[in-house]
C-alpha cells in the first residue's frame, strides 16, 4: 500500500513518516505560531528538511479545539488566505519536501494547491464544506481526513471513532477520491477527554482495521499538558512518549513540532519495530 505525495511515493509500514507542521498564526495552542512571517515560514521549513521531515503541514488557522480551550472566532477566509497562500508559495519554491496545506475550506485548498501544496489535511473530514471532496478528487491529490466532534459523549468510544472514520473514508471515495490517496486520523484531543485520549491511544491498533495509513497528531496537546503539568513548549518528552506507543500500534505517520528531536525517536522506534 502506498501514496504518492507531491511526485514521491510514501510506502506505508515501510517506515514511519514524520510530517513537520508550520503554524503560520498569532494564536497556536502550541505556542510556535509565526504568524504571516514568509520569510521565518520559509527559514522553518528548510530546517525541517535538513531535519529529515518527510512532508510540511502548513496552516493558517489555529484549530485549537472548543472543548479544550474554548470558543474562538474563526479567522476571515481572507486572512486565512494572506497568511497561508505566500507561505506555501515561498516554501515550494524553497524545499522539495511535498507540502499540506492544513484546511477544511475549498476555496483556501484550492489557492493552496495552486501555490505548491500536494495533500490536503482536513480537520473536519470534508464535512465542513461541500467542495472539499471535489478539489481533491478532481485533481487526484491525497487528504487526511480526521475524525472530529463538538462534543465528547459516546456510546462506545473506540468503536464509534472506527465507524465515524470509515464512514468519513467510505463518502470520500463516493465522491470520486480514490482509496490509496486517504490517510485516517483519529483526532487526538478532538472531541476527547484527557481519560478518552489515553483510551484512544491503548487502543490505536484497532484503527488497522480501516485499511488504510494511519495519522496521528499528539504533538504537544493538551492532554502531555494536564498529565505532566507543563506548558506546550515543554511537552516534548511527553510527545516522545506518544510517538512510541503509536509507532508500536502501527500508525504511519506522526505530526510533530519539533522535526529534530522527533525524528530521532521515530528513527530509533523504527529500528525496534520496523527492522
Amino acid at each position: 500500500m502506498s501514496t504518492i505525495i507531491g511526485g514521491k511515493e510514501f510506502n506505508w509500514k515501510s517506515q514511519t513518516f514524520v510530517m513537520g507542521v508550520i503554524n503560520v498564526t498569532p494564536d497556536s495552542f502550541s505556542g510556535d505560531g509565526i504568524d504571516s512571517n514568509v520569510d521565518l515560514a520559509v527559514k522553518r521549513a528548510v530546517e525541517f528538511e535538513k531535519q529529515g521531515c518527510h512532508i510540511l503541514d502548513i496552516g493558517g488557522e489555529s484549530t485549537r479545539p472548543s472543548i479544550t480551550y474554548g470558543k474562538t472566532s474563526r479567522t476571515p477566509i481572507e486572512v486565512e488566505e494572506n497568511r497561508v497562500i505566500p507561505a506555501i508559495k515561498a516554501i515550494s519554491e524553497a524545499v522539495a519536501v511535498p507540502i499540506s496545506v492544513d484546511t477544511y475550506k475549498a476555496s483556501i485548498a484550492e489557492k493552496a494547491i495552486e501555490a505548491g501544496a500536494s495533500l490536503v489535511n482536513d480537520v473536519w473530514g470534508f464535512t465542513k464544506d461541500s467542495r472539499m471532496a471535489s478539489v481533491v478528487s478532481e485533481r487526484n491529490l491525497p487528504v487526511v481526513l480526521m475524525h472530529n466532534q463538538d462534543h465528547t459523549f459516546y456510546s462506545d468510544m473506540v468503536n464509534d471513532i472506527i465507524n465515524r472514520l470509515e464512514d468519513l473514508k467510505n463518502d470520500a471515495i463516493n465522491a470520486g477520491v480514490s482509496e490509496s490517496n486517504i490517510i485516517l486520523d483519529p483526532g487526538i484531543g478532538f472531541g476527547k477527554t484527557v481519560t478518552q485520549n489515553i483510551e484512544l491511544f491503548r487502543s490505536l491498533e484497532r484503527l488497522q482495521e480501516l485499511n488504510s495509513p494511519i495519522l496521528i497528531g499528539s504533538s504537544r496537546k493538551s492532554t502531555i499538558g494536564k498529565i505532566l503539568d507543563l506548558p506546550a513548549d515543554q511537552r516534548m518528552e511527553g510527545t516522545a512518549a506518544t510517538l512510541v506507543i503509536s509507532i508500536l500500534k502501527g500508525v504511519d505517520v506522526v505530526r510533530v513540532h519539533d522535526v529534530k528531536e522527533m525524528m530521532r525517536v521515530v528513527k530509533m522506534t523504527d529500528a525496534i519495530v520496523r527492522s
